[in-house]
């Protein structure tokens, strides 16, 4: 007989029930008051724990992580499975301090928010965390939690002994029956390891071993991993060999580039699962190191036309059609790929002029022909340009030179005439001679976004405000004129989106070159921050060198302000889930929410930046809050 539960919430009495008694995949999970045992639609009310999964009985569904999002704030839903062990379906109910928590990662529980939606943020052990389960049709459930939850969850409490145990077994030195030899020299080591266990958990260790089939003589099975899957580290090979046995990885200390290995690694012993697990982990936690180093990623990510690396492909294209300014203007430009290059040039949305698309691929072109005079091509020898040439070759089908104007052309594409196609070169004459003999129509122009300079749709900010700031950005003087058009694109107000916390990460995530301003309660104070990298809601913090806060304190004009750039750069801001924009350690929190008292509040003090941005630190009220994206664009363009 399959026994059902109630799952209460201690601190409100509610039981956990299926939003509208919906039969549907992804149905959000919700807490609602406890219907009576008789009742015809308690059966969305009531669960039954097969092993890790918690089933529904009027769905047959399970609890799921949407999206698979294994980070803070993510709604839980209910969903199919498939049978097979997944990492956002599999809880374990602790009688000890009544949290359900997530199997694969038990930093993470059950949790209520905004008093009825079932979330899912990191362990604080607080109130509206707690559960106890109650059986179907008996009300005395609250006195016999401790038994009941012993008897549903007895097949996964021996789960972690098992694991240990397991763990064990690779340590072991007398009943492994298989060497491995991983590392090139001089840097090699042997691993032992259990033939059979490597034949249930690596497809591609599988392969090796039925190559290697053990010999009747009694001696031991040795597979020479260096001469099979030469980059394969020691180091690493220990970490896989690790998770293989026990099912264990922690990502969150090791250092972003060791993380890049691993995943390599993980991919050429076709561990898919891990393969998955690592790009997600990067992509949530790791976004300010991959922007510093796009090439790496990209080149990981796309090499021998690799499909087992989806996830940061789509990193990668997100980020190319979004920003690719920024990777040209980055100041490791000149070592990036070819094809990365390419796939940035050829994309019609490029935010540049065709001169600069073209003076950069003409300085990636000389990076990778040191000896040559960067600034004077006269002295270039016929050896000089075709070299020149033969680096520029793959990027001159996509610069669209009849786009140019004939002094740009004339200036700063004729000296280097010699690296162009024959054809080219006489058509591009022709036209820039002859007015009468115009062949543009061969290059399309480049969607370019009308940019003009002018008052945000802000009702905090003036156009005097955001010209101000706009001039802390490029780091031009408060009486110098900006060499860039710009424009506040609104974002997020918190009178029409909501002061929430998730709301503001719900629209702001990923976003970078932010601009945040808010009114301070009850004065004329404006105080603010920008962010020149993508929020996250990941809960670390996020690093930049280009970030600042401010505060005006006259709403109509920019007088009397104080400009704080950041100190700290690893600490530039603070991506925790539960609070709105939040620059370095506390130096100015927009509309955070206390996990304690379970109150809005703001907050400002010194830190990680230059000068405190109000006359004293601690907590104050917002009466509205607003973010921008910024974006430039050349005057006259």
């Amino acid at each position: 007989m399959t026994n059902y539960y109630w799952i209460v919430a201690q601190h409100s009495g509610k039981v956990i029930e299926v939003e509208g008694g919906s039969m549907n995949s992804c149905a959000k999970i919700i807490q609602y008051r406890k219907k009576s045992a008789d009742d015809p639609s308690v059966d969305t009310q009531l669960w039954f724990f097969n092993g890790g999964l918690i089933t529904n009985k009027k769905s047959g569904l399970v609890f799921d992580v949407y999206q698979e999002k294994i980070q803070n704030g993510t709604q839980i839903i209910q969903h199919g499975n498939n049978y097979e062990p997944t990492a956002h379906q599999e809880w374990d109910y602790n009688h000890e301090d009544n949290t359900i928590t997530l199997r694969s990662n038990r930093n993470f529980v059950l949790d209520v928010k905004q008093k009825r939606m079932i979330w899912f943020p990191s362990s604080y052990r607080i109130g509206h965390q707690k559960f106890t389960l109650q059986k179907w049709n008996d009300t005395s459930g609250v006195e016999n939690v401790g038994r009941l939850v012993t008897n549903i969850m007895a097949d996964n409490k021996f789960l972690p002994k098992l694991l240990q145990n397991l763990l064990e077994i690779l340590n072991d030195d007398e009943y492994y029956d298989v060497t491995i030899e991983v590392g090139n020299d001089p840097y090699v080591k042997i691993f032992r390891a259990h033939m059979v266990i490597l034949n249930y958990r690596s497809p591609c260790l599988r392969g090796i071993l039925s190559s290697n089939k053990k010999k009747n003589d009694g001696t031991l099975t040795h597979i020479s991993l260096s001469d099979i899957l030469p980059n394969i580290l020691p180091e690493t090979f220990e970490i896989i060999l690790r998770y293989i046995y026990g099912g264990k990885l922690s990502l969150k200390e090791c250092d972003t580039s060791d993380i890049i290995k691993l995943l390599i690694s993980a991919k050429e012993l076709n561990l898919q699962e891990l393969v998955t697990h690592i790009q997600s982990f990067l992509v949530e936690n790791r976004v300010n190191w991959m922007e510093q180093n796009i090439d790496l990623i990209y080149q990981t990510s796309f090499e021998n036309e690799n499909d087992s690396f989806l996830c940061l492909q789509k990193y990668c294209n997100d980020l190319i059609s979004q920003d690719p300014v920024k990777i040209l203007k980055s100041q490791s430009f000149e070592s990036i790929s070819e094809n990365l290059l390419v796939s940035i040039i050829q994309k019609d949305n490029l935010q540049m002029s065709e001169i600069e698309i073209w003076e950069h691929v003409l300085k990636w072109g000389l990076a990778k022909n040191p000896e040559l005079p960067k600034s004077d091509p006269t002295n270039y020898s016929k050896e000089d340009f075709n070299s020149l040439k033969n680096n520029l070759k793959k990027f001159i089908p996509y610069i669209r030179f009849h786009n140019l104007t004939s002094k740009e052309f004339l200036s700063r594409v004729f000296p280097y005439k010699k690296v162009l196609p024959k054809e080219l070169y006489v058509d591009l004459l022709k036209e820039y001679l002859d007015n009468d003999n115009k062949t543009s129509s061969k290059s399309n122009p480049r969607i370019v976004k009308e940019i003009n300079s002018k008052n945000p749709d802000s009702k905090i900010i003036t156009f005097k405000h955001s010209e101000t700031i706009s001039k802390w950005i490029k780091r031009v003087e408060i009486d110098d004129e900006l060499p860039n058009s710009f424009e506040f694109k609104l974002l997020f107000r918190g009178s029409r989106d909501g002061f929430y916390p998730e709301k503001f990460h719900e629209i702001c995530d990923n976003q970078s070159y932010t601009v945040t301003v808010a009114k301070v309660e009850g004065s004329n104070e404006i105080l603010g921050g920008f962010n020149s990298f993508a929020w996250k809601s990941n809960n670390i913090y996020g690093a930049s060198g280009d970030n600042f806060i401010f505060s005006f304190n006259n709403i109509n004009r920019n007088e009397n302000y104080i400009l704080s750039r950041i100190m700290d750069k690893k600490h530039a801001t603070n991506n925790k889930y539960y609070c709105g924009p939040s620059f370095g350690n506390g130096d100015l929190i927009i509309c955070g929410f206390d996990l304690q008292t379970l109150c809005n509040y703001s907050y400002n003090s010194k830190n990680s930046y230059e000068k405190l941005i109000r006359e004293t630190e601690g907590t104050f009220s917002v009466e509205e809050y607003e973010v921008f994206r910024v974006m430039f664009k050349f005057k006259g363009q």
